[in-house]
């Protein structure tokens, strides 16, 4: 099975964690966000619509296709008045030609199965001279073996089967360019940077997270009990070493209208 996303259940599945130090930097390499208008496209619960605003963004609008996830952004930014949420698609945005200077796309596009539509959309609502930004993980970003910094890691060591699932849903650097030149981007450059998805104190903190499946779509993949099987294997793997500092692999691709 996967990820519902509109269900009310995993409302705030993708609204609790806080961006890493690491990503602000990776994106100040990128671009200069400061008073820059931001569509946060496929927002989720509003993570990093959040992160672009403490970036110094001059406004930023989150665009999520479901209606629970924009309503948990919308609980978690209540005192940022530079933000804005709305439900609208990768492909339907809802937001005006031309309105934004930077489009952010993290985690969405695997989860499309082409991307022409989604990218032709961010072209259409960028300024001239905008940036596009798109972050995910490429399959050799994913199949890195796992650690107790690279979690992630090992739910393909234990579930051979995730491995296929997750190779076969993520994009590759040569499907991304060739979608990007077809929209008519120019100058598009790529680069990989280990972000820190999350600190846990104990092993158990991290244990429940994964119980509750947070922030990862490819545990909608497993039973209740192949989940428990999970826990227990990264348990025996790390030793239940304290702290946990987490980490995942991106590529981060930016193309100039």
């Amino acid at each position: 099975m996967s990820i519902d996303f509109h269900s009310q259940k995993n409302k705030y599945t993708y609204a609790g964690r806080t961006a890493d130090d690491g990503w602000a930097r990776a994106i100040g390499a990128a671009v200069d966000p400061r008073g820059k208008r931001v569509a946060d496209v496929g927002c989720g619960g509003g993570i990093y619509t959040r992160a672009w605003d403490d970036l110094g963004a001059g406004q930023v609008t989150g665009v999520d296709f479901s209606e629970q996830m924009v309503a948990a952004a919308r609980e978690k930014a209540q005192d940022r008045p530079r933000l804005s949420f709305q439900v609208g698609t990768a492909q339907a945005t809802g937001l005006a030609a031309e309105s934004v200077d930077i489009v952010f796309e993290r985690a969405l596009i695997h989860h499309l199965r082409d991307y022409d539509d989604c990218f032709a959309e961010a072209y259409r609502l960028l300024a001239p001279g905008g940036v596009l930004l798109v972050q995910d993980r490429t399959p050799d970003d994913v199949a890195i073996p796992g650690s107790p910094e690279h979690i992630r890691g090992y739910f393909f060591d234990c579930f051979p089967r995730l491995g296929t699932v997750e190779a076969g849903r993520r994009p590759t650097d040569g499907k991304v360019r060739e979608a990007l030149g077809r929209a008519g981007y120019t100058a598009v450059e790529s680069a990989t940077l280990w972000e820190t998805r999350k600190t846990y104190a104990r092993f158990d903190d991290l244990a429940q997270d994964l119980a509750n499946r947070t922030g990862r779509s490819i545990l909608h993949e497993l039973s209740d009990e192949e989940l428990q099987t999970l826990i227990a294997f990264i348990g025996e793997r790390t030793g239940r070493a304290e702290p946990i500092q987490e980490k995942d692999r991106w590529t981060l691709w930016i193309a100039r209208k």
